[in-house]
């Protein structure tokens, strides 16, 4: 009874090879994609500590963001930006240094940085979902 039925695993795995590669392919992208971002943020977040540790100093933060991961490739693109402000149910306001803010109080000051890091696929035809440049932001109050 067998003849007739050689090769029809070869067959089969002709048929569900390119798929399942395709998937793992995908996955494995994607994967690589959210470890990146993990590494984007967290480096900008270093140079939101730097800055809470040393103040205003932005040939340190960025070094702080670029030398922080293993992640070669990563900036701090836009640069590390100071500004006044008061804090608010949505966020930081800007605000002039020299006013109040809404609740009576003084301005703080805030440093916000940016990291960035082109992110490159596997198969670079392919769009997994995963976008071509990672960013993350931080923001800490230095005063």
């Amino acid at each position: 009874m067998r003849i007739g039925r050689r090769g029809n695993a070869a067959i089969e795995f002709a048929i569900a090879g390119p798929l399942l590669l395709g998937m793992v392919t995908g996955i494995v992208d994607v994967g690589f994609g959210l470890y990146e971002a993990m590494q984007v943020q967290n480096a900008a977040e270093a140079g939101a500590l730097y800055a809470a540790r040393h103040g205003w100093d932005q040939e340190g933060i960025v070094a702080a963001v670029t030398g922080s991961t293993n992640t070669a490739g990563i900036t701090a693109t836009p640069a590390p930006t100071k500004f006044c402000g008061c804090p608010s149910a949505s966020g930081v306001t800007s605000a002039g240094c020299s006013g109040t803010c809404a609740g009576g109080g003084a301005p703080g000051v805030y440093v916000q940085v940016n990291a960035a890091l082109p992110h490159l696929q596997i198969v670079p035809y392919a769009n997994f979902g995963v976008p071509a440049t990672l960013t993350g932001q931080s923001m800490m109050r230095v005063q």
